[in-house]
């Protein structure tokens, strides 16, 4: 997180009491060409805010929309565009910037402006919707594309798409050349490559000399000229308009225009879903690794949502520059339709969600995108189809992924993730079946109106994980309380791992429980609350559980005492995952002799002092521990106290605050191999033998 900000060039945080005043020191900061560009910035941002006062919906979109502001952009309003493949129709992108300079330009030429004169404003009216967008990186490369387009057109030269994209991306590499793994970077430039070097070429071979022949149908002069299949359409199409002449009794020339009208937005249409077809199979790789999913409704949600979102940015600028409250309420009936639209394809959108493809399909699939830019140069179909194939039987293996889950036979693993403050631990079978205890969340302030981070564990933290592992399916997921830090995220691993079971501790009968549970038995998942003395068989692993004990009824409220205790064991090597227990329930265990010595524990309560009792390590006697525990938590754990308990007894500490993320692994017999991976530093694992 903290190179993502230095990439913005963002280098401290503050915080500030709800009550306190902010306080600016000094009489002007920043540059003055800044200065006018956000004024103006805050001025669109307070015309907004006047014309959708009444509507948060519409004012969110809009801001978004319009100057790239995404504060008000909620993420339940944006997730049917995402699932539908449409989000990009959100961002200010190369798409809202070619709509407005190309409608600025026509504006110029209407009243008669010079050429050169009218493509050096518009690439200067670029350059400051750039500025006043906020200048992110892709609307940013798109005004340095366009302007080298406008360039080349001013010394009367004919631009070629993949040398205009390489000269940008060249420069921006030079500028910045860690853009490279910059997702933004690959995603938009691999989009207009597959354009310029695969969809253009294709159009250009089958569907564009039809829609250009489709001009002019009644001017029989013109069949000659063109290609046979063109010219036979053309006279089929003049059989058509007498047809209608005698049927409908209208004139030839009405007729005939209607045809041409009717055969180019028919082929349009058609080029547009080529296109589409294109990018987004282009787009599959990038797509899956960063998001791990790819969209069936996406082409047609497209079509549709596109042309909307541009009239909202045509007549939502209108109404910003006039003020006029009908332009406003105008611009609010396509924010409606497309939102309908990306509403209605959700439904049909199947829960696709892939795992991360092994290094030599990626290899391969890189390769097979040169083999087929080569293909497109080619004459003879045969030709394109052979070095088309590579390419298409890649694209076939990313959505089938036939290939094994990232595992080691005959080893139990058990990886606690670096999930902040919360807990989430990944437990592997030794044949290859997986468990996942917790789903992390964030500690929930605020009884009446909580208040919660917009980032979800489960789906930002734990399934990309999962998903680099190449593991697609989940066999259980075991809740141990209901408080958040631990099931904040439990919705996004059950519809992207689909479990068969979900084990529970004792969870009360209150909200948000409740609802849950029946989201959860409508996705065809068994609940099981197993109690103290339960005892099962996994591959080869024997799981008991310790807490809670029979007969145990929660309060009304969930506490950390209704966590679900689990010992897990593969030969003579042990592992005690203890869930948020407290020094009651601790208690209440040793008393019933149920904690048996372990190799490692999991400390319960995240390292809180009200937990890991001295009698309770006394019993279980850890060579290890390990706390999840969020960095600079407001909490302080793992509590000092703890800290100098474990340490008299001499058992050594691994921290996910400190050190990231905690992988152990035992073959049942001779060692635990531990292994600690820091994100911002090189990997360090050590090997443990007893």
């Amino acid at each position: 997180f903290e190179h993502y900000l230095a990439r913005r060039n963002i280098y401290w945080t503050a915080t500030a009491n709800a009550k306190s005043a902010f306080r600016i020191t000094g009489s002007a900061c920043g540059r003055w060409p800044l200065t006018w560009i956000y004024a103006a910035r805050a001025a669109a941002i307070a015309r907004l805010d006047t014309l959708y006062g009444h509507d948060r919906y519409s004012l969110g979109m809009t801001r978004a929309l319009l100057v790239g502001d995404t504060a008000m952009l909620e993420r339940v309003w944006a997730d049917d565009f995402r699932r539908t493949g449409t989000y990009h129709a959100l961002v200010i992108s190369g798409l809202h910037l070619t709509l407005l300079t190309g409608w600025f330009l026509f504006f110029l030429r209407i009243v008669t402006a010079s050429v050169g004169w009218s493509l050096a404003a518009t690439s200067l009216v670029a350059w400051f919707y750039t500025a006043l967008a906020g200048g992110g990186a892709p609307i940013a490369r798109a005004a340095a594309g366009l302007t080298l387009y406008l360039a080349g057109r001013c010394l009367f030269r004919q631009p070629r798409v993949l040398n205009l994209l390489a000269a940008v991306a060249i420069g921006y590499l030079v500028i910045d050349p860690d853009s490279l793994f910059d997702a933004s970077f690959q995603l938009s430039f691999l989009s207009v490559a597959m354009i310029g070097a695969v969809a253009a070429p294709l159009l250009e071979r089958t569907l564009d000399p039809y829609a250009r022949g489709m001009k002019r149908l009644g001017n029989e002069r013109w069949d000659p000229q063109l290609s046979p299949p063109v010219a036979a359409l053309r006279v089929e199409m003049r059989l058509l308009a007498d047809t209608l002449y005698f049927a409908l009794r209208l004139p030839r020339a009405v007729t005939l225009a209607l045809l041409d009208f009717g055969a180019r937005g028919v082929f349009y249409g058609a080029s547009l879903l080529v296109v589409s077809a294109v990018v987004q199979a282009g787009l599959m790789l990038p797509m899956i690794a960063y998001f791990h999913r790819i969209s069936v409704s996406g082409l047609t949600a497209n079509l549709l949502i596109v042309p909307c979102m541009d009239a909202v940015v045509l007549i939502g600028f209108a109404a910003v520059l006039t003020g006029w409250q009908w332009l406003a309420a105008l611009a609010a009936f396509p924010l409606g339709w497309a939102r309908s639209i990306a509403a209605f394809h959700a439904r049909f959108e199947p829960p696709i969600r892939l795992a991360d493809p092994p290094a030599w399909l990626v290899a391969a699939f890189l390769a097979g995108l040169v083999c087929l830019w080569i293909a497109m140069q080619l004459p003879r179909r045969r030709w394109q189809l052979l070095l088309a194939s590579p390419w298409l039987t890649c694209l076939g293996l990313l959505v089938a992924q036939p290939f094994q889950p990232s595992f080691e036979p005959g080893h139990l693993e058990v990886t606690t993730l670096d999930v902040g403050q919360g807990d989430g631990l990944l437990v592997a079978s030794p044949l290859g079946h997986f468990m996942l205890v917790d789903a992390g969340g964030f500690p929930v302030f605020g009884k009446k109106r909580p208040t919660r981070p917009p980032i979800d564990i489960g789906e930002e933290v734990i399934s990309p994980y999962l998903f680099h592992r190449g593991i697609q399916r989940v066999d259980t997921i075991v809740a141990t309380h209901a408080h958040e830090d631990h099931i904040g995220g439990l919705r996004a691993v059950i519809e992207n791992f689909r479990p068969r079971e979900l084990w529970t501790g004792a969870f009360p009968e209150a909200e948000p429980w409740t609802s849950l549970r029946a989201w959860i038995e409508s996705r065809g998942v068994k609940i099981v609350a197993p109690k103290a003395g339960a005892r099962f068989e996994w591959d080869g692993v024997d799981i008991r559980v310790l807490s809670p004990p029979p007969g145990y009824e929660p309060a009304e409220q969930a506490k950390n005492n209704d966590s679900l205790v689990l010992r897990l064991a593969l030969g003579s090597r042990s592992i005690l995952l203890t869930g948020d227990v407290e020094r009651q329930m601790e208690a209440v265990m040793v008393e019933s002799n149920l904690v048996e010595p372990t190799d490692i524990l999991k400390l319960a309560h995240h390292g809180s002092r009200t937990s890991s009792t001295e009698e309770f390590l006394d019993a279980a006697r850890p060579r290890w521990a390990v706390v999840s525990a969020g960095y600079l938590n407001l909490f302080h754990h793992p509590h000092p106290q703890v800290m100098e308990r474990l340490a008299a007894r001499g058992v050594e500490v691994w921290r996910t605050d400190t050190q990231g993320q905690v992988r152990m692994l035992t073959d049942g017999r001779r060692a635990w191999r531990i292994e600690a991976f820091h994100t911002l530093t090189a990997p360090a694992s050590r090997r443990l033998a007893f």
